[in-house]
């Protein structure tokens, strides 16, 4: 049994119980981060508190919303939205923090592929940070769905359609994720509890491991430099402060994480008071309607590229109909951001400056996405191949030429 004596405060007797002066080293005080770095690196605290803002907005909005078909649309734009003080508020905060957030997981991805945090021991940082990316999708699918307006309910008909195309168990499968033959009450029902419930537990878990999964390999840097952690460390600790490459998480990171969390925080609340309107689709405003198809159906900005991809495949070509291409093309899009460490197998670890043909590789890509983005919002009239080639370019960078530029960099040493 432990020693335990006369406690001197609050805080030394949860100590002694809880080593909480132990842990609060481990996590904190002498948890270390490289001092070269920027504002990109506070991306992840952003990320965390728009989570925290989802998730009390979301409670919040939960006290009057109804799972219902016949009560969900008027429980948001009536009940919520007019009724409710301060409804209207929290509802443009959970919106807007739910497009917001894809912003800053797209600008924290692409720091960490043009940076290589993804090589060199990081492997577990990269593949839980792309499960907690599929773990907000099918949050923000689940929750799009739950104001029952047109789009909602005609984007949940196009997207668990797509499952229909899985062998053998394809018509089953759409059956049981709809709880009918088509999206209903049921539907609904099902969509509610995994927004609300399953998924927010799963991204808790998830979120845990990936910070978990930094303990030990340590963030990377600007320079993507191989830092002894444990000599700057006693560097650090011994005094020669401004000669160690690191500083502690707190309070020498959070600190400056804390400033940009503030600014960030200005913005947020600038977009919520002023411009919710770019988080929230005019036609759902419209009760969902089976008998109403909109003229251009379309999923939110950040699933516009994948949304492309899918359909970039789905018309004639040369008479022959590439559905299939498509959903395989779609499911390879899912992960392909996942599987990097596989496929760039180079022992270079540097920024994507120092690595000319990934430079080339990175911006291609870059620019690749944004173009998807474009041509997933407009209609596919008369622009087939444009969406046709994007598409193809993608699966082009991903399965050839980041295995090419591998080797390459391999043979040249």
């Amino acid at each position: 049994m432990a020693q335990i004596h006369k406690s001197n405060g609050v805080l030394d007797w949860l100590d002694q119980r809880l080593a909480v002066n132990k842990l609060m080293k481990v996590l904190v005080s002498e948890y270390w981060i490289p001092k070269n770095i920027n504002f990109l690196w506070a991306m992840g605290v952003i990320l965390t508190t728009l989570f925290a803002v989802l998730f009390v907005s979301g409670l919040l909005l939960l006290m009057y919303y109804k799972p219902d078909v016949n009560l969900a649309f008027d429980s948001v734009n009536q009940t919520i939205m007019q009724e409710v003080e301060y409804g209207w508020l929290w509802r443009h905060m959970h919106a807007v923090a739910a497009s917001v957030i894809f912003l800053i997981m797209y600008i924290h991805l692409l720091t960490g592929l043009y940076y290589g945090s993804y090589k060199k021991g990081r492997e577990m940082i990269w593949v839980s940070g792309m499960l907690l990316f599929i773990c907000f999708s099918a949050e923000a699918f689940s929750g799009y769905m739950l104001p029952w307006g047109q789009m909602s309910y005609w984007a949940a008909t196009v997207i668990t359609q797509l499952f229909g195309a899985v062998p053998v168990i394809g018509e089953a499968l759409v059956e049981w994720i709809r709880g009918d033959y088509a999206v209903g009450d049921a539907t609904l029902t099902r969509f509610f509890m995994l927004h609300v419930c399953l998924m927010p537990i799963v991204i808790i878990a998830v979120l845990v491991i990936h910070f978990y999964s930094l303990r030990i390999p340590h963030v990377n840097n600007l320079d993507s430099e191989e830092i002894d952690f444990d000599i700057e460390a006693n560097e650090y600790l011994n005094g020669d402060k401004k000669k160690a490459k690191v500083i502690p998480f707190w309070p020498g990171f959070l600190a400056k994480d804390f400033m940009y969390v503030a600014f960030f925080m200005i913005f947020f609340m600038y977009l919520v008071c002023f411009h919710f309107n770019f988080a929230m689709d005019p036609i759902n405003f419209e009760p969902a309607n089976a008998l109403k198809t909109p003229p251009h159906i379309y999923p939110e900005w950040y699933f516009l590229w994948q949304y492309e991809i899918l359909r970039g495949f789905f018309f004639d070509m040369f008479g022959i109909t590439a559905a299939n291409l498509g959903l395989l093309a779609f499911a390879f899009a899912g992960v392909a951001f996942m599987i990097i460490p596989l496929l760039d197998t180079s022992d270079v670890v540097a920024p994507a400056h120092k690595r000319p043909l990934y430079f080339i590789w990175f911006w291609v890509l870059v620019i690749d996405l944004i173009a998807l983005s474009i041509l997933g919002k407009i209609p596919t009239a008369g622009r087939e191949w444009l969406g046709f080639g994007s598409s193809v370019l993608f699966l082009f960078l991903f399965i050839v030429a980041l295995p090419i530029i591998s080797i390459i960099e391999k043979r040249r040493g």
